[in-house]
């Protein structure tokens, strides 16, 4: 037997979740298909940054866009997820990574987005806790926090309120398109056809894809992470460092929570990101040279996420060029926490509209018909077989 619905999502992380309850919110049927728990995967296990400084230049109108999104988060879901408007302080150590944050805050402000150049003596007047090797940093004020454990099932609950069905430990095992629309099959015998069907499978979406005759060079991997025990809470910020050795940021409860590159290779096949030892002893070095006080915390806690990263290091937004119908989303590379409200809003706008007023093209997947020029961030990270480790 075949049931039937309009739109058909396939991944319950961030994005899923948010393009459902928008489908949701205008009236439209809409069915998630979740292979495993939503918010399981990278949505919630990140490291909860609302970055918007030092975007890539083509993501400022959705970035800023998808803030918006979560400063109306109680409104929205009838939930804050503790988003907090943090602000974020972007560390320079050299002359040559201060020039970077100068080029960066020039972009920023471009689209509005008000930025402070901070030499030394002004980060000492106003972060004390900063060590001497950084010589330079940006704030914006406007950057926040939000906890991802919380974010991605508070929002799947708002999209059933709406009257989105989903559905966990339902895998979907096939896809066919046909001129009247869909086929999903799922694991457990089920047959559903739709009329559209968003690709948002995280670090599977690829798979996906490719079935379609569109096949992306994804890779799986996963940034290491710890949390700290409790300490005075002092570090108001979140911290970044332009190599992205330290992104840090204190919780009110005293926890430092810490990521850091280069991310580790992922294990689909296993659904696993394990995190050599190794890394977080690195990580707390470096954390230890940019707020010398952590130096003596005891990590208490390790994990990483299954992400997917392209060569150019933007994801993949928009409809399919080779089947009517599919849209994907999908290889955020590890920046797809701020922006996936915006996205889902977007591929909502997609399917009721048939445009969205948010500029995409850079990210639409017909740019993988040509060759595709490798970011120096992912050479620096990646070596042709798999993740530095």
């Amino acid at each position: 037997m075949t049931s039937s619905t309009e739109t058909i999502i396939i991944g319950g992380g961030l994005v899923g979740v948010w393009a459902a309850y928008f489908l949701a919110r205008r009236g439209r049927k809409v069915l998630l298909l979740e292979k495993g728990f939503i918010g399981a995967q990278s949505s919630g296990v990140n490291f909860g940054n609302l970055r918007l400084q030092g975007r890539h230049p083509d993501q400022y109108p959705l970035s800023l866009r998808s803030q918006g999104i979560w400063e109306q988060l109680p409104e929205l879901i009838g939930d804050s997820c503790e988003y907090d408007r943090t602000g974020h302080l972007y560390c320079a150590f050299n002359s040559d990574e201060a020039e970077k944050l100068t080029a960066y805050a020039a972009v920023s402000r471009s689209h509005d987005l008000q930025i402070e150049n901070l030499d030394r003596v002004s980060i000492k007047q106003r972060f004390p806790y900063i060590g001497k090797k950084v010589i330079a940093a940006t704030f914006s004020a406007r950057d926040a926090v939000a906890n991802p454990r919380l974010a991605t099932p508070a929002t799947a609950r708002a999209a059933q309120a709406y009257g989105a069905v989903m559905i966990e430990n339902c895998e979907a095992t096939q896809i066919e398109a046909s001129d009247k629309g869909f086929e999903v099959h799922t694991q457990h015998g089920e047959t559903w056809s739709c009329l559209y069907v968003i690709n948002s499978a995280g670090a599977w979406a690829a798979n996906i894809a490719k079935q379609f005759g569109e096949d992306v060079p994804a890779f799986a991997a996963g940034p290491p992470q710890f949390v700290t025990e409790p300490v005075p809470y002092r570090i108001v910020p979140s911290i970044q460092t332009i190599d992205g050795s330290v992104i840090a940021r204190q919780i009110p409860r005293g926890n430092v929570i810490l990521a850091g590159y280069p991310r580790t290779a992922s294990d689909l096949a296993a659904n696993r990101a394990p995190v050599p030892p190794r890394k977080t002893v690195a990580g707390m070095a470096a954390l230890s040279e940019v707020i010398p006080s952590l130096r003596s915390c005891h990590v208490i806690r390790v994990w990483s996420g299954i992400e997917a990263y392209l060569p150019d290091m933007i994801p993949i937004i928009g409809p399919s060029e080779t089947t009517p119908g599919l849209f994907h989303a999908f290889g955020f590379c590890g920046h797809g926490y701020q922006i996936g409200p915006g996205v889902g809003l977007c591929l909502s706008e997609w399917i009721c509209d048939g445009q969205t007023p948010t500029p995409l093209e850079a990210f639409g997947i017909g740019r993988y018909r040509t060759t595709i020029a490798v970011s120096e961030k992912f050479k620096s990270e990646f070596d042709a077989g798999g993740a530095n480790a």
